[in-house]
């Protein structure tokens, strides 16, 4: 299913739940076949048979046998198997089995690091909890009784049960209800608890968001206070949620890493497929053997194809996710490594990553606005005495400060909270004679019901003028990111056996107001100014409102250019959202489709973007983005679209995140340029040589023999270090930057080909068919030592091994394959490949000659840094 059809599938399934949470009980019932005895066994049978289990879909991990596939499945090791296949079919098995040993090294090395990458992000756990209480029927004569049920097993027209801590297993409608909190943070980004009941019937809840219709709960949610009867409406990927998980299972979109290898390997597979042609032409015209002209032109072929590539990327990702899971990081999708080196806009939600998904009491102020213990102490004693699950303002209250007050006061009564009073009051009383009534909730139902206010100690009428400048404390402290409450209170005459109810609460005195807040994390502030200096951006999307977001922004001292709300996105076009995304920093009220959407502007305007979210909402914008980041903790769909997982809830980690990457894209493009202009200039050799010599410049089987060579001095580029200065800025894939950089460096090394040749061919007399062993050697080894300095000339912008030595393994593994280099013409393995000893005056021209090549690369390199500003 294209992404087009995931989208129209969960607006579908969001314009059910409307149509449903419109209808009335009956009409509930008739429309899913049952009733509030419950189903029997045959209709929860036949419902299973239609709707199938309540499951969600999910990614399915990839065998050892399909990663080991996919480790191969590369153009690179395709193309050099298949010269490989024509070296057999030829009958040059020598030839055959040096392919093989390469196209193995590769494969092998990359799927040993893989499988072990993989193997560390253990299999994730299911979201929900695993039984539900239902109310079953044998048949329709058998009495209803509540059993537990697999949720896998739960139907739409089940009747359910829940309370304080359960997980909703499915969406449902609300047949009854007391005091129903729902935590939807997982699928809204809002920290704030929603209250949920059952509408009275005829009447519709005019939200424009189903997420906010108070009849219907969802798949995902928890309920944090209160019970509840509800009636299942939507099972597994027809909820809300699992419309969700399936518009973001199946196919990524391409992240820049993909994007920037795919154009890096056709470059070089056209490069190849241009000359390859052309030198066998010239030597088969110029030599007359066609058969050896072919042989050596599959010799070039693979020497032009970076049949390493795919190992060099896979091994400095797997070394990147090792040194990550050392700061409890897992890394489940290698490639995502690279892409946090080239992230510049870190996308993240705000509850739960920049704020601590929790409520504090912030501030306790009289009607003046000033901060007021006796304020306090009237909210605790509310807090203290109200029965059942406390919520979540109210933990806050009781954690602020320690007050015991229940020792001086004693609960006559309480009247409960209800959604339409929206507001909750306790009686108590210090003496038996006064008895104190103190109500607490929502600013406007509360000023509602006060007659007077506490101004100061003395108790004056409640004006206009005076409800004016309470609301404006109120709307302040809105502007601030504070959630308020108000507290209001009246002295009672106390009475034998009195019931108090909400007719009572009338004539209060306005006492003030506490005020809630969702605070940031500790080292937000750190990492966000760790970011910026690395020139990474960082963006707000989420699903609260803007006022709070703002103050959220101010208190880590991220500055705010603009903000925009998810319906205003809703009305623009993508070209005029490409253009508001570069200039916004706050994303507020988004829905998950949104935020995928802002993502995805972002990517078209050029930027690599990485998010940070833990919610069911951020599912979509998870998986949109360059790489999606999510905590141990978060819901599981959330997990299974994250490219990273932190252990821990912490930004701080962010900046070495974001440095690795960085340095892994380092020293995967140091292999690329390498490679690229040191084949470059080999061709140029080639094309020379074939023109102007009577017999081949080096014979097939040590073209192969030399590329094995320089491949294995690549192999520990993963453990070199980076010079800092390349850490400081954003790193992207640049095709034409690489292009570049092979037409003007690869050159230089056929400049000291030809003059290897004419040394050769001049000095040491190599210039008959009958010396062309001689000839030969001399270029195997020249053009060896001088492929595997490069690795040192390119690797840094700064003079190697002065201004920047590279790192103890790769000094080893290029001066071991020197050594070899020299030695093998020594050899018995030499002599079998037509190679010769060489004269000693030969390594004095060799040493001069190599040097001359590192002082022009780097005569070269200067020139090119202050010409393109760039190297790496």
């Amino acid at each position: 299913m294209n992404n087009a059809n995931h989208t129209t599938f969960h607006q579908d399934v969001v314009g059910n739940l409307q149509v449903y949470s419109d209808m009335i009980l009956p009409e509930i019932f008739q429309a899913l076949e049952t009733k509030e005895a419950g189903l029997t066994s045959n209709e929860v049978e036949e419902a299973l048979e239609h709707y199938g289990p309540n499951e969600i879909i999910s990614e399915k991990s990839l065998t050892w046998y399909h990663l080991l596939l996919k480790s191969y499945v590369n153009p690179f090791n395709i193309l050099v198997s298949a010269l490989g296949f024509i070296y057999y079919f030829l009958g040059d098995i020598d030839g055959m089995i040096i392919i093989a040993v390469m196209v193995l090294m590769s494969v092998g090395i990359r799927f040993i690091q893989e499988f072990r990458s993989n193997a560390s992000a253990e299999k994730l756990k299911a979201m929900v909890s695993t039984k539900a209480t239902a109310i079953r029927r044998a048949d329709v004569k058998s009495p209803s009784i509540k059993i537990e049920i697999p949720i896998q097993e739960l139907v739409p027209g089940d009747i359910i049960f829940l309370s304080a801590g359960d997980m909703l297993p499915a969406d449902v409608y609300l047949i009854s209800s007391k005091e129903l909190y729902v935590s939807q943070s997982a699928l809204t980004g809002e920290s704030m608890p929603v209250e949920k009941y059952e509408l009275p019937v005829f009447k519709k809840s005019d939200a424009q968001n189903v997420l906010d219709k108070p009849n219907l709960c969802f798949m995902g949610t928890n309920v944090l206070n209160g019970t509840a009867t509800a009636v299942i409406i939507t099972t597994g990927n027809n909820t809300f949620f699992g419309s969700m998980a399936k518009n973001i299972i199946g196919h990524r979109p391409e992240t820049s890493f993909d994007i920037g290898i795919n154009k890096v390997t056709w470059l070089l597979i056209r490069f190849m497929f241009v000359m390859v042609p052309v030198v066998f032409l010239i030597n088969g015209t110029t030599k007359g053997d066609w058969f050896e002209a072919f042989l050596f032109a599959l010799s070039v072929a693979v020497g032009l194809i970076p049949e390493m590539l795919p190992m060099i990327v896979t091994s400095n990702l797997a070394k990147g996710a090792v040194k990550m899971a050392r700061s409890k990081v897992i890394v489940k999708r290698l490639n995502s490594i690279q892409n946090f080196g080239s992230m510049d806009i870190l996308c993240t939600d705000k509850t739960g990553t920049l704020t601590q998904d929790k409520v504090i009491l912030e501030r306790y102020l009289n009607p003046q606005g000033e901060e007021d213990d006796d304020v306090l102490k009237y909210g605790y004693l509310n807090s203290y005495y109200q029965t059942g699950l406390k919520n979540l303002m109210d933990i806050a209250v009781l954690e602020h400060k320690e007050l015991h007050l229940e020792r001086e006061f004693r609960k006559i009564d309480e009247i409960p909270f209800d959604f339409i009073r929206r507001r909750m009051s306790v009686v108590v009383e210090k003496d038996h004679e006064k008895q104190l009534m103190i109500c607490k909730g929502a600013v406007e139902e509360l000023l509602s019901i006060c007659t007077h206010v506490n101004s100061d100690g003395q108790i004056v009428p409640m004006t206009d003028e005076l409800h004016q400048q309470l609301m404006e404390i109120k709307n302040d402290l809105n502007e601030e990111g504070l959630r308020v409450l108000a507290l209001g209170y009246k002295d009672l005459v106390a009475e034998p056996c009195q019931e108090y109810k909400a007719k009572d609460e009338h004539s209060l005195i306005l006492m003030g107001f506490l005020a809630f807040l969702d605070p940031p994390k500790e080292g937000v502030e750190i990492a966000i100014k760790e970011l910026q200096q690395l020139n990474v951006q960082v963006k707000i999307l989420t699903g609260d409102n803007e006022t709070v977001t703002r103050r959220i922004c101010k208190w880590v001292n991220l500055t705010v250019e603009k903000a925009l709300n998810g319906h205003e996105i809703e009305a623009m076009s993508d070209e005029e959202l490409k253009v508001q995304v570069e200039h916004t920093t706050i994303f507020a009220k988004l829905s998950p489709i949104q935020k995928s959407r802002v993502i995805a502007m972002l990517k078209a305007n050029g930027h690599s973007v990485g998010f940070l979210g833990d919610g069911i909402n951020d599912a979509p914008a998870l998986r949109e983005a360059d790489v999606g980041i999510s905590v141990d903790t978060a819901v599981d769909i959330a997990k299974e679209s994250a490219d990273i997982i932190m252990l821990e809830k912490s930004l701080l980690f962010l900046k070495d995140g974001v440095v690795e990457g960085r340095h892994t894209f380092g020293n995967i493009i140091k292999y690329i340029k390498m490679a690229v202009s040191s084949n470059f200039g080999n061709v140029f050799s080639v094309l020379g040589a074939s023109a102007l010599l009577p017999f081949l410049p080096m014979m097939p089987l040590q073209l192969l023999v030399q590329n094995l060579l320089y491949d294995i001095s690549q192999i520990t580029i993963p453990f070199d270090s980076v010079d800092k200065d390349f850490l400081i800025k954003p790193r992207k894939w640049n095709p034409s930057g690489i292009a570049r950089f092979m037409v003007f460096i690869g050159p230089i090394s056929s400049i000291f080909d030809y003059t290897t040749f004419a040394l050769m061919w001049f000095v040491f007399g190599a210039n008959t068919v009958g010396t062309q062993t001689l000839f030969q050697t001399g270029w195997f080894v020249e053009g060896l030592l001088s492929q595997t300095l490069i690795v040192h000339m390119i690797r840094t912008q700064k003079i190697p091994f002065i201004q920047s030595i590279a790192s103890l393994p790769l000094l080893l593994t290029t001066a071991l394959v020197m050594a070899v280099g020299i030695y093998l013409p020594y050899t018995y393995v030499g002599e079998s490949i037509g190679l010769t000893p060489l004269p000693t005056n030969y390594f004095y021209w060799l040493v001069a000659t190599l040097i001359s090549y590192c002082v022009l690369v780097q005569f070269v390199k200067i020139w090119f840094i202050r010409r393109f500003h760039y190297w790496l």
